[in-house]
């Protein structure tokens, strides 16, 4: 009697292995919490030494039109860190990519899963994943060799640009979007459709009228993604759009972005100075942008759940 109850007692296999997958899983997520904190409390203890340590004047750093750190301005004893043409170039190159992009991510999306559903999947698919592989400076190099002196023969500019940019990340997020609308698409529940249909609408007025309104807030959120995936980008972007720290004066001028100024001075300076400061602002705004965005999807998918 005692044995059967000191067995009855013991744990067994299976909850000494779920005890063991809670611990491990527990781990993990504590891990990456720590993970996440860490960056941002490093980026911005680093980014926030530009104003606390150095004097920056957070109005002149985000509102100055004049980039070069290693020159004082003599009126002000502050050195050139005006950041803003670099801000407005990545909002430029960012939404026009979105907006060149979005129409055809939905009608590609539209085309694999409403009108040819397994010719479109099989042809489109294979592309899409094929867009995703492929490395952010083999599409710079491309923009180099095939887009900008495009652009400079039908502008007789030089054919970097804001222009040259927004091509190159329109074809580096055109994947993004058309893969998560496709998702959306393939979501909304299939009598939907039936109903639309049985009461006389065309399949046309059922793609406009109810797939797509049914599927607008997962439409927007791959659109958001879409963004945040161009505003990070750097080398693709920074072979192709002139990397003059300059506000735009037009879509075939030489511009800059964040990311393209982050990735040509980081190494080029001495961690500690004024210079090498600056730079890790302009990462802080990058992350802070970032969680903007994933803020906008949180808060589009709420929407969408309420509805």
């Amino acid at each position: 009697m005692d044995n059967i109850t000191k067995k009855l007692m013991q744990r067994s296999e299976s909850t000494r292995k779920d005890t063991f997958g809670r611990v491990v899983s527990l781990t993990a997520l504590i891990l990456i919490g720590v993970v996440v904190v860490a960056i941002f409390a490093f980026v911005l203890s680093r980014g926030l030494s530009t104003f606390f340590k150095d004097g920056v004047n957070v109005k002149d750093f985000l509102f100055g039109t004049t980039w070069n750190p290693s020159v004082t301005n003599p009126a002000t004893k502050q050195p050139y860190v005006g950041a803003l043409p670099m801000i407005i170039g990545s909002f430029l190159v960012t939404f026009l990519a979105a907006i060149v992009a979005t129409p055809f991510a939905i009608g590609t999306a539209l085309f694999m899963t409403e009108i040819a559903q397994k010719r479109g999947a099989k042809i489109m698919q294979p592309i899409i994943e094929l867009l995703v592989g492929i490395p952010s400076v083999v599409y710079g190099f491309i923009g180099l060799t095939v887009v900008v002196p495009f652009i400079r023969t039908i502008t007789s500019g030089s054919g970097f640009g804001i222009l040259s940019g927004t091509i190159v990340l329109f074809v580096m997020i055109l994947p993004t979007i058309t893969s998560m609308t496709v998702d959306t698409l393939k979501s909304v529940p299939r009598y939907y459709r039936e109903s639309a249909l049985a009461i006389g609408a065309t399949r046309w007025q059922m793609i406009y009228k109810v797939i797509l309104r049914a599927a607008t807030p997962g439409i927007m959120t791959a659109i958001v993604f879409g963004m945040a995936r161009a505003f990070g980008e750097a080398l693709a972007v920074q072979m192709v759009i002139g990397n003059a720290a300059l506000m735009p004066t037009g879509l075939t001028t030489p511009a800059s972005t964040l990311t393209s100024v982050l990735t040509m001075g980081i190494g080029n300076t001495v961690m500690g100075s004024l210079q090498n400061d600056v730079l890790w602002t302009l990462a802080m705004i990058l992350l802070l942008m970032s969680l903007v965005f994933n803020l906008i999807v949180r808060a589009i998918g709420r929407r969408g759940a309420m509805k």
